[in-house]
């Protein structure tokens, strides 16, 4: 739920107090009149922002400026809107310090007055943040040999990250999350200098580790450097089963599967972080797998039918046949999910595993469950390959299915040249009123 510190707003270049102070009173008459005057607010103030931050928002990072604008408007009604005699000045001052990353106004206030001062501790530890995010390791080194406490020192909003983190891309705010490709030279600059690669961070629930953010972070590993990252950060002391150190309660091997990081997973195997046994599925460790059941096949009192039903799934989801097998023979429930409807055919298809497929159709599971979007396995398997799916891969999963007998619907929104031919060969034909509009199929009426 927004704020959170990965949603965190950016700052114009040269910040100003009394600029805020009139935003908040611009807010609270925005509030007294209705939602409309809340989002023309909202869009008012992050268009602002965008133009004088200097920030460019990449493809690739979790922020959007649409989303930002519903976000903090949405935010605002939740403070301010309830009833209107709850329109202050000092509940709109929060929402703005909260939409920038702040716990409080007064903090807020404090950072915007130290900020200014450009040789202020903030100011430079702003500035270096900049710099790892961008590359620029020849400005670290200064900020770092002009203010060599910068290294230990902790960012003012409420995620307290240090430089580190900040190599992760991870956990910060999002318009922050960038992997440049001198990352791992870069993070030796900072353990030279004395950073500590165990430190933690506030985000995702946990106290969280560079080491746990880099190996569940989509950008070192688009950016081709995820290894070399995690292992400089292992070489230098970094603590491989810190629980939580990704956050949410999760080990780290776990974590980075939850996170779609199977190669990252797969890295911190081989340099010895223990596998719990839904990694192990999901890693296909038949070894590991097996030690849970009794030699007649029945579970062991110390794996309940849930952890082995989710072990399955993510096994389904990272082409671990052999566990899936295994697992089948055992009795895993092909119609089971965790209640968004996605059973483990439909992981299968998502992570475009068609040798698991193959094995899975073995068993006649059911290709016309529904997942909680509406989607049949068929269904799901399209919407995967109109986002980012290998075209010929999905091709290869869309005729597997229908062989099966999957259902083809006659008509479905555009996926990809490839695929929309196919499916026109079994009589299915993409919707009149959608088109393709740069990467995504879009709506007609939308636009």
């Amino acid at each position: 739920m927004f704020p959170n510190p990965q949603d965190a707003l950016p700052f114009p270049k040269k910040p100003n107090l009394e600029q805020y102070k009139k935003l908040a009173k611009e807010l609270v008459r925005a509030a007294k009149k209705d939602d409309d005057a809340l989002i023309q607010w909202s869009s008012q103030w992050v268009s602002l922002l965008m133009r004088r931050s200097g920030v460019e928002i990449t493809k690739n990072l979790p922020v959007r400026t649409d989303r930002w604008i519903r976000q903090v408007a949405n935010f605002a009604k939740r403070e301010l809107v309830a009833a209107k005699k709850s329109a202050t000045l000092t509940k709109a001052q929060f929402v703005i310090a909260r939409a920038e990353g702040f716990e409080s106004w007064p903090k807020f206030a404090q950072y915007i007055d130290k900020v200014a001062n450009s040789s202020s501790a903030v100011a430079q530890f702003e500035e270096s943040a900049d710099a790892i995010v961008t590359g620029d390791i020849a400005k670290l080194k200064r900020l770092l040999r002009d203010n060599p406490k910068l290294v230990r020192a902790k960012s003012s909003r409420e995620h307290g990250a240090t430089l580190l983190h900040y190599a992760a891309a991870n956990g910060v705010e999002g318009y922050r999350q960038k992997t440049p490709k001198n990352i791992v030279e870069i993070t030796n600059v900072l353990l030279d200098a004395g950073a500590d690669v165990n430190a933690t961070c506030d985000v995702y629930g946990g106290d969280c580790t560079t080491l746990g953010l880099a190996a569940t972070s989509v950008h070192p590993e688009n950016a081709g450097v995820m290894n070399d990252l995690l292992g400089v950060l292992l070489d230098r002391g970094a603590s491989i089963d810190q629980h939580n150190s990704a956050g949410n309660d999760q080990d780290i091997v776990f974590a980075c599967l939850a996170n779609g990081r199977l190669g990252a997973a797969r890295f911190l195997v081989e340099r010895g972080a223990k596998l719990d046994f839904v990694s192990a599925a999901a890693l296909d460790r038949l070894d590991i797998v097996q030690q849970q059941f009794n030699p007649d096949g029945t579970r062991k009192k110390s794996l309940s039918k849930e952890l082995m039903q989710e072990a399955f799934r993510y096994a389904c989801g990272y082409g671990g046949t052999r566990v899936v097998e295994f697992l089948l023979e055992r009795g895993a429930d092909l119609a089971e999910h965790s209640g968004d409807g996605q059973t483990g055919t439909h992981y299968a298809c998502i992570f475009g595993r068609l040798d698991t497929l193959k094995v899975l159709l073995k068993h006649n599971p059911p290709l016309e469950a529904t997942n909680q979007y509406g989607g049949t396995v068929l269904g799901q398997s399209l919407w995967s390959a109109a986002h980012g799916g290998d075209p010929e891969v999905y091709s290869q999963i869309i005729e597997t299915l229908i062989a099966a007998g999957a259902k083809v619907p006659d008509r479905h929104v555009p996926v990809n040249p490839t695929i929309d031919k196919l499916l026109e060969k079994y009589g299915s034909h993409p919707e009149p009123n959608w088109w393709w509009y740069g990467e995504e199929p879009v709506e007609k009426r939308s636009r």
